[in-house]
């Protein structure tokens, strides 16, 4: 196993920090725990395969130093101390990227009251434990949005990504309604760089996995809330349009394979041009892929 051993020596500095008393306590490093308290033996006691190991869990994730049988009560008790208040500043912890984007995005949305979100976004207005909340059907499902949690209509958690992708909606959504003008992701402004990744990640897979299966995308698709529309598009063997947010319209285009043509299946996603609107350009990608893992499940 490969820790990030660089990163430490980097940061190996001496900073000291202020306590609520006026102490001053000096964080501690990996490389500083290794170096002074550990005993070098790697003898594998603390579950961990070495040392270094063992010091890098520590100041990083929290891993409990009495876990080290080798230390004594006095040493125990001095990094305790060092490291409840290193802990708390959040000094050399591993990040968890879900949960600061998550923490990010709530603070962007923490301006808009409960009640303007209607208008905003779209649902309605409810009534949870005698506090005002948000009803906002998702896809084929409806995400409860209070001021402190967004849940799922049963209670159950929503995914941190898709926090974060609520919150960036109610922070952005720009009031206005869809028009009916349809784009490709390549003609809104600022995807050059992830036009790639929508072809490669989105397009192309549920391409590949319902090709000769018109049938099969068309069942999945209604399981989700996809309304069939080839009769309103000439050309391609199936349209389907999704409403994933109120104010959010995707449209899937598909044309299926033609074996005596060599002509493979091929799947394109439209917007709305408001989309921008109401969302960044990472949220896009996000929604659109998790429309991609909603047809697709673990087969694409």
């Amino acid at each position: 196993m490969a820790f990030p051993m660089v990163t430490f020596l980097v940061k190996n500095k001496k900073i000291s920090s202020v306590s609520k008393n006026g102490e001053n306590i000096m964080p501690i490093s990996v490389i500083d725990l290794y170096k002074n308290f550990l005993p070098k033996t790697n003898c594998g006691d603390c579950k961990q395969t070495t040392c270094f190991a063992f010091a890098t869990f520590v100041i990083t994730e929290k891993y409990p130093i009495e876990n080290c049988p080798h230390l004594d009560q006095k040493s125990i008790s001095k990094l305790h101390k060092q490291l409840k208040q290193q802990y708390a500043s959040g000094k050399w912890l591993k990040k968890d990227p879900a949960k600061d984007a998550m923490e990010w995005a709530k603070s962007r949305a923490s301006s808009i009251k409960i009640e303007d979100l209607p208008a905003k976004i779209g649902g309605r207005t409810i009534t949870v434990s005698n506090e005002p909340a948000h009803e906002l059907p998702y896809f084929s499902d409806i995400v409860i949005i209070t001021d402190h949690d967004i849940t799922k209509i049963d209670g159950t958690k929503v995914t941190l990504y898709e926090q974060v992708f609520i919150y960036n909606h109610i922070a952005q959504g720009g009031h206005v309604n869809p028009t009916g003008n349809w784009k490709g992701f390549q003609e809104f402004p600022n995807t050059i760089s992830k036009i790639k990744s929508m072809i490669d990640h989105v397009e192309k897979p549920i391409a590949a996995r319902f090709s000769r299966k018109t049938d099969d995308l068309l069942s999945e698709a209604k399981k989700i809330g996809g309304q069939d529309i080839s009769d309103k598009i000439e050309s391609p063997d199936l349209s389907i349009e999704f409403l994933p947010l109120p104010k959010i319209p995707i449209r899937l285009i598909f044309h299926d394979e033609i074996r005596t043509e060599a002509i493979d299946a091929d799947v394109k996603l439209l917007f709305d041009e408001t989309i921008v609107e109401h969302l960044d350009i990472e949220s896009i990608m996000f929604l659109s892929e998790r429309l991609k893992q909603l047809l697709c499940g673990n087969e694409c």
